[in-house]
Parts: C-alpha cells; sequence; structure tokens
C-alpha cells in the first residue's frame, strides 16, 4: 500500500443475544463502503477486539472482506504482550483477507525502548503485509518514543505508520516533523482531529467517523484545500458530537447511535463493557434529532 490516509474506521463488533451479529456487520459493512471511509480497522478496541474469540474474529473478518470486495483496505487490529504469541498470531492470520494490521504497544510489562524495538522488529519479520504501529500509553503503560520509533521504519519496510495516541502534543509534533517520506502518522485522538490535520498528519483512525462519516471527511478535504476557516467551522459542528460520544467508555455511546440509526439491531456489548446510562443516552438522542433536522 502506497498511500495510508484519510478517515480510517475501526469497526465496531456488534452482537445480540451474545453472540456475533453477521447481519448487522454486513449491514454495517456495505454502509459504510458508501461513505468517505477510505480503510476499516477490525477487532481493535472500539471492535472489543479483547472479548472476541477466535472463531469470531475471523468470521468478523470474512464478512467484512467479503463485503468491501478489495475496494477499500481492512487492517487487523492485534495486541498482546508475549512477542511469541504475536508472531504465531501474524502466522495462523497470513491466509486471512487483510491488507494489514494494526499492533498496540506491549501493555502491562511496559518494556524498555530496546525490548519495543525488538518486539515490533519480531513482528515485521513475521509478516509482509505492513503493520500500524499503535501508541497509546495511557492505555498500555509504556511511551513508544519517536526515536523507537522512527529507526523501526528506517530499519523495516513494513512497518509503516502510527495511530498516535501519545497524548503529547510536543511528541506529536517532532514525530511529523522528523518522520520519512513515505510513513504515514493517523492520530487516534478524534477530539484532536483538526489539530493533528492543521499539523500536517495524514488522517486519522476515528471511532466516531461511525456516526457521520461523511462530516469528518470533510473537515480533511478542507484542510487539504488550505481552507482552515472551512474546517474550524465544520469541525465546530462535531464538536460536541466527538465530546458526548467518549461521555461514558468507547464504544457503547457509538452502539448506542448505531442502534438509533438503525445500523444495528441492538447496541449489546461485553462485559466487563457496559450500555451506556439513562441521560447520556437521552443527551444523544437529542443531538442525533438535531442533527438530521439540520
Amino acid at each position: 500500500m502506497d498511500d495510508i490516509s484519510g478517515i480510517w474506521l475501526p469497526l465496531i463488533t456488534p452482537f445480540r443475544d451474545g453472540a456475533l451479529d453477521e447481519a448487522s456487520l454486513t449491514r454495517l459493512a456495505a454502509h459504510y463502503l458508501r461513505q468517505p471511509i477510505d480503510g476499516f480497522i477490525l477487532a481493535a478496541t472500539t471492535g472489543e477486539g479483547l472479548v472476541l474469540d477466535d472463531d469470531e474474529t475471523a468470521r468478523a473478518v470474512a464478512l467484512v472482506a467479503a463485503e468491501v470486495a478489495r475496494r477499500k483496505p481492512v487492517f487487523l487490529g492485534l495486541c498482546g504482550s508475549d512477542t511469541r504469541k504475536l508472531v504465531k498470531r501474524l502466522t495462523t492470520t497470513a491466509s486471512w483477507p487483510v491488507d494489514g494490521y494494526l499492533i498496540t504497544c506491549p501493555y502491562y510489562s511496559r518494556p524498555s525502548q530496546d525490548g519495543m524495538f525488538a518486539h515490533f522488529s519480531a513482528l515485521s519479520g513475521a509478516t509482509d503485509r505492513p503493520i500500524l504501529v499503535y501508541n497509546i500509553p495511557y492505555r498500555t503503560g509504556v511511551n513508544l518514543a519517536n526515536d523507537t520509533l522512527l529507526r523501526l521504519a528506517a530499519q523495516h519496510a513494513n512497518i509503516v505508520g502510527v495511530k498516535d495516541c501519545c497524548a503529547d502534543a510536543a511528541q506529536s509534533a517532532d514525530l511529523l516533523r522528523r518522520r520519512q517520506p513515505g510513513f504515514s502518522v493517523l492520530t487516534g485522538e478524534d477530539a484532536l482531529f483538526l489539530g493533528a490535520l492543521a499539523g500536517g498528519a495524514d488522517g486519522g483512525i476515528l471511532a466516531t467517523a461511525h456516526v457521520d462519516p461523511a462530516a469528518f471527511a470533510a473537515v480533511r478535504t478542507a484542510i487539504l484545500g488550505g481552507t482552515l476557516a472551512d474546517a474550524r467551522a465544520r469541525w465546530d459542528r462535531l464538536v460536541d458530537l466527538v465530546r458526548l460520544l467518549f461521555a461514558e467508555p468507547n464504544p457503547a455511546p457509538i452502539k448506542h447511535c448505531l442502534w438509533r440509526q438503525g445500523l444495528i439491531a441492538s447496541p449489546e456489548l461485553r462485559l466487563p463493557m457496559t450500555g451506556i446510562g439513562a441521560a447520556l443516552a437521552e443527551r444523544l438522542d437529542a443531538l442525533l434529532q438535531a442533527r438530521r433536522a439540520a
């Protein structure tokens, strides 16, 4: 893949009565294929990948890949702190119809920079597919330094970009300044999307784009066209939506909205995730109604 940019969707995984809701998942894939979405991420954080078993993940990939039919790239989310297990996972998914991987930094064990370099080097050697590194220290407990990330990209051709959730504006700006040509930086901080684009990011992996993907794409189009004032005005109309969609743990508010929009049959989640409270549901319903009326 020569260009990883634009709006990438970390697709939710719909459930019904405790099982994977295949009809809703196929409907979602068909819906977003018609939207200005540039790529899909499956079984990642928003997709509740940690509570999917291997058979469910394989089935979800197969359903989405069949619907998308290579018209847009599909990446698989992976995470873990055992390098050997992840290498094996890359081997077992080699025949799956995915175009690449989004792989989270090792969590909980808090390895050193040398450890993370060796970890991602081993993963790079286990697949020919492109890898996006997911750096989110407030979940993993460890921050992948820019020096380490750029050394990985320089030495491994298939480490092609990063989902940047480092939550450090200076680190993000330094990465955008120093990255080599062809290395993609996609923000994963939905609320910082406008600022990331203005600073030179290539796009975003945005959970909140589930609700109105065209509006997020329009912000990026305005930035690319050099019309910052237009981008700001468009972003201002999205700020309340983004805030509410993260008012309770993701993806519960998003699933509620997709359910209300008729895109999924149920807002069901798997424990330990639970549905949103009545107060937030009321606010989201009112906001959705106002956006439909606008």
